[in-house]
């Protein structure tokens, strides 16, 4: 699946320049293999530069500095997470914590999305970039499941727009971080068997939520 690409609207294109979404792909995917080999410490743009074949001027006209570009090298990757219709809201809910687990498996999303959540507790602007450009964007997969539930008479429709808004939040916290806990700290495997029971009691949390 071809990556998404994050607009970058603080940062208009000179008139006559415009950006090139294969030189933005070709830096985001240097960032994350950069940041795989050499660690956050080591990582510079000068490098990630050298790697996508591009001048440093392209990555400063793009990006204000290492925090925004390796966030948005990780939020593509996440991008990638779709919920397909699999016929009932247990069997969706499986799928995308599978789609989920194997992408934080990936060295690159593992080494990227673990560096700037450590560089973030002393960063309020960039844990405010990864909340806009990572969680809150994801959260349309809790939105879409949900819509989807009450469409085929799974959950009953949510009257209060608010507590909809707020058990949306609820439910992504829950499921990521149960499997970004299982995955980056305890480091134990998210299998099937896993998946089957989480989602069972995440369905029973929903459901009573719901009732």
């Amino acid at each position: 699946m071809q990556s998404r690409i994050p607009s970058d609207p603080g940062r208009p294109g000179r008139p006559g320049r415009p950006r090139s979404a294969a030189a933005d792909e070709a830096i985001l995917e240097a960032t994350r293999a950069a940041l795989v080999e050499l660690g956050w410490s080591k990582l510079t743009l000068g490098d990630v530069a050298t790697r996508a074949g591009v001048a440093k001027t392209t990555l400063y006209r793009r990006w204000a500095g290492k925090n925004e570009l390796v966030v948005d090298a990780v939020a593509v990757l996440f991008d990638e997470l779709e919920l397909p219709d699999r016929g009932s809201l247990a069997a969706d809910i499986e799928g995308v914590v599978l789609q989920f687990a194997a992408l934080l498996d990936r060295p690159e999303t593992k080494t990227a999305l673990m560096a700037v959540v450590a560089e973030s507790t002393r960063d309020a602007p960039l844990r405010e970039r990864i909340r806009t450009s990572i969680v809150d964007r994801q959260k349309r997969l809790v939105l879409e499941g949900r819509a989807r539930a009450e469409r085929r008479g799974e959950l009953p429709v949510a009257e209060d727009p608010c507590v909809a808004a707020a058990t949306a939040d609820l439910i992504f916290d829950v499921a990521a971080g149960a499997v970004v806990h299982r995955t980056l700290v305890s480091a134990e495997p998210v299998n099937p068997d896993w998946v089957r029971r989480f989602t069972a009691l995440l369905l029973g949390g929903l459901t009573a939520a719901s009732g």
